[in-house]
This record gives C-alpha cells, sequence and structure tokens, in this order.
C-alpha cells in the first residue's frame, strides 16, 4: 500500500508513519512543521528534544533497515493547493491521512489571529486534500482524526452514537418516517467549530464525487510514546506540556516533575473520553486496514477507550506523582460538570485490544518528564488562552 501521511511530523503523525513503514507500506510524509513553529512562538517547546525530520529519518534507516524507508516533501497543505495536486497525482496513494491541522482547541480561542489561522489552515487544507483526491486518486481512502468534542457535552441522558444519529420525521400525509443524520454539532472552540466543518467537508465530497472517508473521533489523547518509538531516543515523538498545546495528562505530568501544582481548571467535574497514543496508532492502522467499500457513506468511528473526569486524572497522577493539585479559574466556556457516554463499538469490533490507565503507565510518563524537567518553562504552564477576553477600549 502507498500512503500519504499529511502532518506525519506530528504527534500523532510520526508514530503512525513508522508503523506504516514497518508494516512494509510505501509512505510520504507531507508537512510544513507548523506545529513546531507556534509551539515556539508562544515560549514552549517539546518536553522530549526532537531532532529535524530528515535526522528523524536517518535513525529509522539505521535502526530499521528491513522497513520501507519514508519519503517526505515540506508542503503547507492549507496554502499550496498545486504542490498538493503535484504530490497526489505522482505519488498515487491508495490511502491518505489527513492530519494537517492546528491541532489545538486553546490556541485557537488565544487572539483574533490565532482564531483566523485555524481557520484558514484546518478549513482549506481539508477542502485541498478532499479536492486533489477527487481529481487524481478517486479511488483512495481517506482518513481522519477528528474529535469527540463536535457532538459537544450536553447529551446527558442518552448514548452519543458513532457519528449518526437516528430520528423520526413528520411527513406532510402526517405519518413518519425513520432517518439516519449526522449527530448535531455544538462545537466548543473555534478549533472545534472547524472540525464541525470538516464533517460537511466529508459528507459533500463522499456524496457528490463518491470519495470513500472514515472519520474518527478521538479523545484526548495521553501517553507518550509507542513501541516503535521507544526503539531509540531520535524517535520520540512530541511530549508538549503547555497550556496550550500539550494534553491534560501529560501537561499534569510535567507540572509535577517540577513540583508545580495540577492547574486543575475549575471543579475538575468535565467528564471526557480518553485514549492512550498507542492506541490511537492501532486505531489509525485499523481504520486504514478495513477500508468502506465504494458507495458507502462516511464512516464515523468514536475513537476513545476510557471516560474520566478531569479530577480523576488529576488525583491519579497527583497520587503516584507525588504532587499537590492547584485549582484554578477555568479559562473556557464550558459546563462545570457533564455525564458523558457515547458508543465505541466500531473499532473494536475490528480488534482494538484498549490501553486502560493505571498507575504503572502514569508512571512512565512521570519518569519522562522528570528526565526532561530542564527543558520546561514553568511561565507556560498556567493559561495563556482565555474563552473570554476583554474587549478593547
Amino acid at each position: 500500500m502507498k500512503a500519504i501521511v499529511a502532518g506525519g511530523d506530528g504527534f500523532i503523525g510520526w508514530p503512525l508513519s513508522l508503523a506504516l513503514s514497518h508494516a512494509g507500506h510505501e509512505v510520504l510524509i507531507l508537512d510544513n512543521f507548523a506545529r513546531r513553529s507556534l509551539v515556539r512562538q508562544i515560549g514552549s517547546d517539546s518536553l522530549v528534544p526532537l531532532l529535524p525530520l530528515d535526522e528523524r529519518l536517518r535513525v529509522w534507516r539505521s535502526v530499521a533497515p528491513r522497513s520501507v524507508p519514508i519519503q517526505y516533501r515540506e508542503l503547507d497543505v492549507a496554502s499550496d493547493m498545486p504542490g498538493l495536486l503535484d504530490v497526489v497525482a505522482q505519488f498515487a496513494p491508495d490511502t491518505l491521512v489527513h492530519l494537517a491541522t492546528m491541532p489545538s482547541a486553546p490556541y485557537s480561542m488565544k487572539t483574533h489571529e490565532a482564531a483566523s489561522f485555524t481557520v484558514a489552515n484546518n478549513v482549506q487544507a481539508t477542502f485541498h486534500v478532499l479536492s486533489a483526491v477527487a481529481e487524481h486518486a478517486p479511488t483512495a481512502h481517506v482518513v481522519h482524526i477528528g474529535t469527540m468534542g463536535v457532538y459537544g457535552y450536553d447529551a446527558e441522558d442518552y448514548k452519543l452514537p458513532e457519528g449518526y444519529l437516528q430520528a423520526r420525521v413528520a411527513l406532510s400525509d402526517g405519518t413518519t418516517k425513520d432517518i439516519s443524520i449526522l449527530h448535531p454539532m455544538k462545537p466548543g472552540s473555534v478549533y472545534h467549530l472547524t472540525k464541525a466543518q470538516d464533517q460537511l467537508f466529508f459528507e459533500f465530497f463522499n456524496r457528490q464525487r463518491d470519495l470513500r472517508i472514515t472519520d474518527l473521533h478521538q479523545g484526548i489523547v495521553w501517553g507518550a510514546n509507542t513501541e516503535l518509538t521507544s526503539i531509540d531516543e531520535g524517535l520520540a515523538t512530541r511530549f508538549d506540556y503547555d497550556s496550550d498545546f500539550g494534553t491534560v495528562l501529560n501537561r499534569f505530568a510535567a507540572q509535577a516533575a517540577i513540583g508545580h501544582p495540577l492547574t486543575l481548571y475549575g471543579s475538575g467535574t468535565q467528564t471526557r473520553a480518553f485514549i492512550h497514543l498507542r492506541d490511537s496508532i492501532e486505531c489509525l492502522l485499523l481504520a486504514i486496514g478495513n477500508p468502506p467499500e465504494l458507495g458507502d457513506r462516511v464512516r464515523i468511528f468514536n475513537q476513545f477507550t476510557q471516560m474520566f473526569s478531569v479530577n480523576d486524572v488529576a488525583n491519579l497522577v497527583a497520587r503516584v506523582g507525588n504532587a499537590n493539585i492547584g485549582p484554578i479559574e477555568n479559562p473556557r466556556i464550558e459546563r462545570e460538570g457533564n455525564v458523558l457516554s457515547a458508543f465505541n463499538a466500531g473499532l473494536l469490533e475490528l480488534g482494538l485490544r484498549p490501553t486502560l490507565l493505571a498507575p504503572g503507565l502514569v508512571r512512565e510518563i512521570l519518569d519522562i518528564a522528570s528526565r526532561h524537567r530542564a527543558r520546561i518553562n514553568p511561565g507556560v504552564i498556567r493559561p495563556m488562552s482565555f474563552w473570554r477576553r476583554s474587549s478593547a477600549k
């Protein structure tokens, strides 16, 4: 199989590229390294040192000489449509994994400029990917990581479906008809808003251009390594710990490593879906290996393994890492507490074996954070982006 991984230098894209290469597939990474740049702009960096992509690939060739060499091309998927069309036409992928988005809800709410960048980058990137595949690789399978956040967190009385909601509508003759529709979207940030827009793009290109598309609605990712990124330090993936780009458990681990109170937002009773990095990669491999048939509607999986409140996560990290919890005012506009339940049978039926949150795995992350604690900038730990901003006077 030939696979393009757009965003293949990122937290998920890099270990996915290694996994595909290790499995014998031909991989082409496309990336403009915006994630590295944006994180540095806010005064942070990956807690685990990262090599430039070309050096990462040299390490991979050295430690895995029997794997298929990974190719890469520096390309801005969102702005260079001619370049993307050329790449897709020449490489002729069987699969295109679309991870080329600005991935942070807090950053998308930081300033008007950050919000505008998020919309321009994410919406254009998705449109360009779908257009290029429709034009030059119409039988290819597009795989995308979205977010559970597109559903919102108000579904108290029912389990969130995997993308589609069964509804009953009244007809003009007084009878009713059962239909299947995309679950109503209730995004909580500009980032989530772009992911909601992605769903409409997918439905349109699936219906109008017959594209095969899988959209993975992912929970919060925790963990720092996969089996392949652990082979050599030069293969490490990103570990963001700052309040804009770090995911909550990894952020807490870094805070514990330097003795900073864990920044629990509000009451911490917000319930969210979680998944380990290893399982995220496994889910992608399962989706790639089991594409929908031509003519099928967009396939949507809920990509998570467990549900926890943020308070549960903070208490576990505090217990394992001997840390204190320091509740602070919530910088976000969200419900303080919610009941969350969702179906996730699709990926389990394909063979996912979940990695469950446990003290031993938390200890692994804490050890990594402790080993690199000298790289932590305490100035980027507390919230730097706020959903409510004072109006300019």
